[in-house]
């Protein structure tokens, strides 16, 4: 879905925003990853349809209005601060609905870029083109029926593909793997989690995970990953 809005002319990759459904009986907003930003005034997401919400979602149609609030949540480039500069191949992953924040990430590095894409199978593809265009795509899939049979991670040692910088959006699973794939070749990681949000500020706390530093927030073990995230230095949070 493209939206018009002036939110797209402060977007940064990694940033998500919170669509509110039309429909009274449902008050929460959908958080969904901004996949493309075309300043000043587009955004595109890219969803999955999983319950009621993104189910009207998808009936939208050109010219209907829309309430968001966003942009939200700190993005790639925040979160690596001058280490994105230091740098000259990164190794973007992602897996699922984790994939399209990815697609802006590798339009906006200015190095060589190579992405892994993980699919459940070939009939789940999507954004092959545009990924393709913008780094070296690498495909894994659940069944093999594409690519590498098996994990984003497999996918990367098959290939023996170098990084400098690792970044990642996807299930926790594989963030844990790419997590321990980072470590293992010291290479420094970012992070992009996905987690259920009900305000999308960091003000109901009901988004948090485990990190390894206090929170200046709650003053626990606890960073709130819509404000504080959505993307993390993996050394920085337990997965």
């Amino acid at each position: 879905m493209w939206i018009k809005t002036k939110a797209a002319k402060y977007a940064e990759a990694g940033q998500f925003i919170s669509v509110y459904p039309k429909s009274a009986a449902r008050l929460l907003p959908r958080p969904i990853s901004i996949c493309e930003i075309k300043a000043p005034d587009e955004l595109r997401i890219v969803y999955r349809v999983a319950g009621k919400g993104t189910e009207e979602f998808s009936h939208y149609r050109a010219g209907d209005e829309i309430e968001i609030l966003g942009p939200n949540g700190n993005g790639f480039f925040a979160a690596a601060g001058e280490e994105k500069e230091k740098n000259k191949k990164a190794l973007l992953f992602g897996g699922g609905i984790g994939i399209p924040p990815m697609l802006e990430l590798a339009k906006q590095l200015e190095c060589e870029v190579s992405i892994i894409a993980g699919y459940r199978s070939a009939e789940d593809t999507f954004l092959m083109e545009e990924l393709e265009e913008a780094g070296k795509l690498y495909v894994a899939t659940d069944d093999g029926s594409l690519g590498v049979h098996g994990t984003v991670i497999d996918a990367a040692r098959e290939y023996g593909i170098g990084a400098d910088i690792v970044f990642a959006c996807g299930p926790l699973p594989m963030l844990r793997a790419v997590k321990v794939y980072s470590e293992e070749r010291s290479i420094p990681a970012y992070v992009s989690m996905e987690e259920r949000m009900a305000c999308g500020v960091g003000a109901c706390l009901g988004c948090v995970c485990t990190s390894v530093h206090k929170d200046d927030h709650s003053k626990v073990n606890n960073k709130r990953i819509c404000a504080d995230g959505p993307v993390f230095p993996a050394s920085e949070v337990e997965l």
